[in-house]
């Protein structure tokens, strides 16, 4: 068929721009895996106001939301900071990882996160620990996250909510869970972070 059949129309584009919304979350949407943290404020209210940001955001859905867990700072001498509260969400989207990149810096960003300090205290901390199987060395983003299959504050929370989740090159997070063990993870059963509706 010629494009000068008259019988083919353009199609307006505000039908295009519509389609294109009503399609975000539907369109063969990849997994990722989101590493939430925080030491600084009302750490349970920040880890919900940014799982909500993230259901928030256009073109991505959270599936699942692990419980919360208490773990002490790294690299700092100890009674120096709070302890942080740590959680793991589920999600699909249709973003492209520097995207979905771009939406966890400014989820950080609106929840104030001071970026001056190596293992300073965070308010918050957005990670994107894995997306779909990718593995890239991309300095810019490294995926999976270049250190997520040796911390058990992400492991055992990915864990709970995916057990046959698997680190892309690196193995099932169960197996490397087992070979390093739980310690200085734990669990808060008192508290809860909710799916977004």
């Amino acid at each position: 068929m010629s494009s000068s059949d008259p019988t083919v129309q353009p199609v307006p584009i505000s039908v295009v721009e519509q389609v294109d919304a009503a399609d975000v979350t539907l369109s063969n949407p990849k997994r990722a895996v989101i590493s939430l943290g925080s030491n600084l404020g009302n750490r349970l209210e920040t880890l919900q106001g940014a799982i909500d940001a993230l259901e928030d955001t256009p073109g991505l859905r959270v599936k699942a939301v692990s419980p919360v867990y208490e773990t002490d700072p790294w690299g700092v001498e100890p009674g120096t900071q709070a302890t942080y509260f740590n959680a793991v969400v589920l999600i699909k989207t249709t973003l492209p990882p520097s995207s979905l990149l771009e939406r966890g810096h400014a989820i950080e960003e609106a929840f104030e996160r001071v970026r001056d300090e190596r293992w300073g205290p965070r308010t918050i901390d957005v990670d994107i620990v894995a997306y779909q199987d990718v593995v890239s060395d991309d300095p810019h983003l490294t995926l999976p996250h270049p250190r997520a299959h040796e911390r058990a504050f992400v492991l055992v929370p990915w864990n709970d909510v995916d057990p046959r989740a698997e680190v892309p090159g690196r193995g099932a997070v169960a197996g490397l869970l087992a070979a390093m063990g739980q310690e200085g993870v734990r669990v808060r059963t008192d508290l809860e972070l909710r799916l977004p509706e």
